[in-house]
């Protein structure tokens, strides 16, 4: 693309627009100009309201892929690829998994997490051989994260994994309108234009992280991952967690302390298991037989005992 092109592509968009309500953001008051940011923050939210109809339909094609051995893979740059790195990393201690179940690619690689990487981004073939790198195959998902909507190693990433039979997600922060690049699901939040232009770490990243957290935590939630609206999956790699799994137990089963330590002691540390256990007095063994037959889901397996034991 010449300059231009390129030129005249970036200015239509709203992620590179002037917003009229910080235009004197440079001469305010700190208390003003934090009311500013505040002000516009609050627009986000109901930007990402509009796209729940996309975000439910991407949740459903994640859930689909992860039942059948599949992998949620984000692709993207700067902003937009630590996000998608931070949310693959947080799921195997919230919610137990593999860390190969969800992966975060960036444009540069991972030491543009902490040392920006200019150029790599510029190259859709970057974002193919990312692709390849990971082997994406028709089971995967590909989730490519743009606020701009038009990043070549984006689009590259999305360009590569249709031809390998992967399902595609588009999450970007400008309108769906004019998309370059066929996927399955675009989820186009857009909650305008950012308090210093350009910079989509503001507005734009704060959507896009809201987004992710909802694909990547319902998937989990449809997998059974969450009892109520507690994680029961989590790994206990730490003092705290193991402390959080036994509050957890707690609650769940309405047992003291010592009991929930007891159970989680019993279940080797695994709390869906425990809590199953603290609710109903059956060993580790059957435990797992209701759970394993109600793939995963605590509760179905729990009203499962309590059938077969006439509760």
């Amino acid at each position: 693309m010449d300059e231009k092109k390129l030129f005249e592509e970036l200015s239509g968009l709203v992620t590179e627009s002037r917003n009229l309500n910080s235009m004197e953001i440079d001469v305010m008051s700190t208390l003003d100009a934090v009311r500013v940011f505040n002000d516009e923050d609050k627009k986000v939210a109901y930007a990402v309201e509009k796209e729940l109809p996309y975000i439910a339909q991407a949740i459903e094609i994640v859930t689909e892929a992860f039942k059948k051995g599949g992998r949620l893979c984000y692709f993207g740059a700067g902003t937009s690829g630590r996000l998608g790195v931070l949310d693959a990393v947080e799921c195997p201690p919230t919610f137990g998994v593999d860390p190969s179940m969800v992966i975060g690619r960036i444009a540069g690689g991972y030491k543009a997490l902490t040392i920006a990487v200019e150029g790599y981004e510029d190259h859709e073939e970057y974002g193919a051989q990312d692709v390849a790198e990971l082997d994406v195959n028709e089971k995967d998902v590909v989730c490519g994260i743009a606020a701009s909507k038009r990043t070549p190693y984006v689009v590259g990433a999305i360009k590569e994994a249709r031809k390998r039979g992967a399902k595609t997600i588009a999450v970007v922060c400008n309108p769906r309108e004019d998309l370059q690049y066929d996927v399955d699901v675009a989820i186009c939040p857009v909650p305008g234009p950012e308090v210093i232009m350009g910079s989509t770490r503001l507005k734009a990243g704060t959507a896009t992280k809201m987004v992710l957290n909802m694909i990547s935590s319902v998937s989990m939630i449809k997998l059974g991952k969450v009892y109520e609206n507690m994680m029961i999956d989590l790994q206990q790699n730490n003092k705290k967690l193991v402390e959080r799994s036994k509050r957890i137990i707690m609650m769940a089963a309405n047992v003291d302390y010592e009991k929930a330590s007891e159970c989680l002691r019993i279940a080797k540390g695994h709390v869906k298991t425990a809590i199953f256990i603290a609710k109903t007095d059956e060993s580790v063994a059957v435990a797992n037989k209701y759970i394993d037959a109600n793939e995963g889901f605590l509760k179905k397996a729990l009203q499962a005992w309590e059938r077969d034991n006439n509760r």
